[in-house]
């Protein structure tokens, strides 16, 4: 049956995702001449950049989400259903949810991409991904409640297992929250669990390839290792996880790990749509698209984002990170707009922005179209780029407010355990 959308006389575009590049396309849509409907499990966006931040208890999932509904309450235009996307049928021009049908005259999809475990259902069962306000605030209590029970336990060994910490994967989301557990052991164990020895707290951070930080520079991967070993970080490169039962970690030279908390953020994968041919996929199953993010092989269907593989002069698929997200919207609603007045769509073309990552502190590595810095200066830079991509003034000042408590106090004041309680829980 199909999902309730009015019906209008003007052509229907429908986008799967409220993600960066979702959320650009609708606004930039937004008062055009189209209905514009947006498909997502969630009612709202999540700025996916500081979920290790609403793990770590340093600031509210709040302030890093923002309702739908409430972005764009004044656009008469556009349309929000929470569903989730079951299959395309390119044939029909409709869309197969968990709501129900949905019809379309323009397709685009920005679905984003998911954590990759390279198959071993092991790992997968047992570590914690960090993709959604869910998994941050379930990993933030597991983290916590760990520590609680560690107070309770006699046995060293058993009582270690709980207070550890590794996580697996170099790129900035593992640079990251490896100096943000870094920070806590030095000034958060200390001052909330006085019982707990903080020394005992290791930190490991597992990397396969040569190399932290592999997208950035020398010097900034460089830096970022000298960075976390001096904060206390035992950083393994050249080293893969090969298993994990939620208790052992065993790595591919052959040593063992013990630990009941284990962070994977070592790859990204796209995930296949049914009603997609095969042919359609690139590498990662990213979708491929040509210069105007058309869908190979398709009619009237377009991909942007993560999701989405444009080979464009040196890039073999653009970096999966907001910045081409963003671009790639903002040229598409160009060349949207183009096909309403009977123009030609103009092929898209990235620009890199640089890259930035934070390990602490006036700590951070920057690469710039026009410098490479590291320390405070990038640090400095890292905080304002992230402040301004938050949406909402509010959360934007929520978010500022936080941070500049926790650089004043080195605390946070977010600690809290919320337990899940199901309708039948004892009251």
């Amino acid at each position: 049956m199909p999902i309730n959308i009015p019906e209008t006389k003007y052509p229907r575009i429908v986008i799967v995702g409220a993600g960066f590049a979702g959320i650009n396309l609708a606004q930039r849509l937004s008062n055009k001449q189209y209905q514009i409907v947006i498909i997502d499990r969630n009612n709202f966006h999540q700025f996916q950049p500081l979920l290790y931040q609403v793990a770590m208890s340093g600031i509210e999932p709040s302030s890093i989400a923002f309702p739908l509904r409430r972005l764009f309450s004044k656009k008469k235009n556009i349309h929000i259903r929470v569903a989730e996307l079951l299959s395309v049928n390119p044939e029909m021009k409709n869309l197969t949810t968990s709501e129900g049908l949905v019809n379309y005259d323009i397709l685009v999809l920005a679905t984003g991409v998911t954590t990759n475990y390279y198959g071993n259902t092991m790992v997968e069962s047992n570590v914690y991904s960090l993709k959604s306000v869910a998994d941050a605030l379930f990993l933030r209590n597991a983290i916590l409640s760990d520590l609680e029970k560690a107070l309770t336990i006699r046995e060293d060994d058993l009582r270690q297992s709980h207070i550890d910490m590794v996580i697996v994967g170099g790129g900035p989301t593992g640079v990251e929250m490896a100096g943000s557990l870094a920070e806590m052991k030095k000034f958060i164990l200390p001052h909330d669990y006085p019982e707990l020895n903080a020394a005992e707290m290791d930190i490991y951070l597992i990397e396969g390839s040569k190399k932290l930080l592999a997208s950035m520079s020398e010097e900034a991967s460089e830096k970022s290792k000298q960075y976390l070993e001096k904060m206390g970080v035992q950083v393994m490169i050249e080293t893969r996880v090969t298993n994990y039962d939620g208790n052992e970690i065993t790595l591919s030279n052959g040593s063992k790990l013990y630990a009941r908390k284990v962070i994977w953020a070592a790859g990204i994968i796209g995930k296949k749509l049914d009603g997609i041919p095969e042919t359609s996929y690139a590498k990662g199953n990213r979708i491929m698209t040509n210069e105007f993010n058309q869908v190979k092989g398709l009619k009237d269907i377009y991909a942007i984002g993560d999701n989405a593989y444009m080979e464009e002069g040196k890039y073999k698929g653009h970096p999966q990170v907001a910045q081409p997200a963003i671009q790639e919207a903002k040229q598409l609603a160009k060349n949207l707009n183009s096909l309403l007045k009977g123009k030609q769509m103009a092929s898209f073309k990235y620009h890199d922005l640089g890259s930035l990552a934070t390990i602490g502190r006036n700590k951070a590595v920057a690469d710039l179209p026009f410098m490479k810095t590291q320390g405070f200066i990038a640090w400095i830079l890292w905080l304002v780029v992230h402040l301004k991509s938050i949406l909402g003034v509010k959360n934007q000042i929520f978010v500022f407010l936080n941070w500049v408590w926790s650089y004043i106090t080195m605390d946070q004041s977010l600690r809290i355990i919320v337990k899940h309680k199901t309708r039948n829980s004892e009251k």
